[in-house]
Parts: C-alpha cells; structure tokens; sequence
C-alpha cells in the first residue's frame, strides 16, 4: 500500500511551523552552510546489511550523501519543493519524492531504516510514529541524528550569546519522543569537528529557522554582530578557516520483528 504525501513535512498545528517552513524560502544558503554529519555516527544508526533507506525530512541531502556512500537504495523524502530540487541537483544518485514525516510516499515494509536528521523535532510524533513504523520492515530501524553546537568551548558559547539564544536550541535530542510499536531508545553521541570557510558559518547562521524569519534589518544587525565576534574573539580572530565543533546526538529504535 502506497501514501499519498500531506502538504508539509511538520506538523501544520505545531507552534513552530512558520519556522519550519521557511527553510525552503533559503535552500540555497541551507545548502552552502549547513554541515554533513559524522561517518563515525552514521554507522551506528544504520542496521547491518541494509539495502534500502529513507531519508526522511531530507532538506538539501547533507545526510543523504552520507547515506549513499553505505547504502545501495537511498529514498530522500522532503516537503518543500525549493529544498527537493537543490537535492534532485547535488545528489541525483539519490531517488527524491515529496512527503512528510506524517504521509510517507512509500509501501508497508518496504525499507530498512528510516532516518531523520536535524527535523524530528518538526513533526507530530503521535501520526509519524505508526507512519514510520508502517513503511519499515520487521527488525527496522528508526535512526535520528541533531549537530548540536558544542557550547562548552567557550566562543560557541559565546556565538548563542550573540545571536540572543540563551543556549543552542537541543530539540528534544536528548530524549526524542518514540514510543510503541517501537522498542527501547538507545543513545549515542559523536563529537567532530566541522572546517567552514568565513562565508560558509555566515550562511550557516542564515540557515537557521529564526534568522530566515527575521526582517532584513534584523537579519542584517545579526549577521553584524556574529562576523564582530569573528572579528575579536581571540579564538577566531585572523583565522580564515573556522572550526566548529559539534555533539552529534544519535537515537534508534527497532521496530519488533
């Protein structure tokens, strides 16, 4: 049996939606500034001897490229059509469909696992949950992976207290909202490092939800203040090459079979 995908890929009655979809109004600058994610955690997400996965919430395809490399089959499922065809472009090896977290385009156990980066957080656990589960073989795997900012090195903290966050925004990463029919949530974290060039971390900041929704005067005085900060902080401070370091925070759950 085969879905038909809903219009968003987040739940429309979340508080947040206005933020969630305004990622596909900056796919672009998504595409410039975010960073991948770890091989290293990527391998603990993903069940032995997978042949086919889905990249659920798949943006631009950070994750999907990564996938690929392990994966024979990589479905990428995204909502937003401005984020859908910057992916159809980086990553054509890829099959690309629109859907979302609650209406999954694909048939009853049909893949292997099923991951979701940087986007759980988005959808309505209570309808994605059973989607998810539908779509998943017996044995399945549901992988979820957030980068967080790592706020214990002290210019980061500082960054969050530049842009007027009281720290990074964790998103439930810590404890992700699962439950039946899936088993046990396991944890694991993976710390790396990410090299970006001075416009790339700009457009990284450009990416995030809150700063595409700001006006441009806002989002002009944000930017100001994060290159100041570039700028004088003894840690980054004449350095072309910034390094950011991040917590890549992993949670799976298999489904029973």
């Amino acid at each position: 049996m085969t879905h038909q995908p809903t219009q968003h890929g987040f739940d429309p009655t979340h508080p947040d939606s206005d933020l969630a979809s305004s990622f596909g109004l900056a796919a672009d600058v998504y595409e410039r500034g975010r960073p991948s994610y770890p091989t290293e955690a990527v391998d603990w997400l993903l069940p032995s001897g997978a042949c086919h996965v889905v990249d659920l919430g798949a943006g631009t395809g950070k994750l999907t490229r990564v996938l690929l490399e392990k994966v024979p089959a990589v479905t990428a499922v995204e909502p937003s059509d401005g984020m859908r065809a910057q992916l159809e472009q980086v990553v054509p090896a890829a099959a690309s469909v629109a859907g979302s977290a609650e209406s999954i385009p694909l048939d009853d156990d049909s893949v292997d696992a099923v991951f979701v980066a940087q986007a759980w957080h988005w959808v309505d656990p209570v309808r994605a949950v059973p989607e998810v589960a539908r779509v998943l073989r017996p044995g399945g795997t549901l992988a979820l992976i957030w980068n967080i900012r790592d706020e214990t090195v002290p210019w980061v903290a500082e960054l969050s207290r530049v842009m007027r966050q009281p720290r990074e925004r964790d998103m439930h990463s810590d404890n992700p909202p699962v439950g039946a029919p899936f088993g046990e949530i396991e944890r694991h974290d993976v710390e790396w490092v990410h090299e970006m060039e001075r416009a790339e971390f700009l457009d990284m900041i450009a990416s995030r939800s809150y700063v595409i929704t700001l006006s441009d005067v806002e989002r002009a005085d944000l930017l100001a203040r994060v290159e100041h900060l570039l700028d004088t902080h003894p840690d980054t401070r004449g350095i072309d090459l910034i390094r950011v370091p991040y917590v890549a925070r992993c949670s799976r759950a298999v489904l029973p079979g």
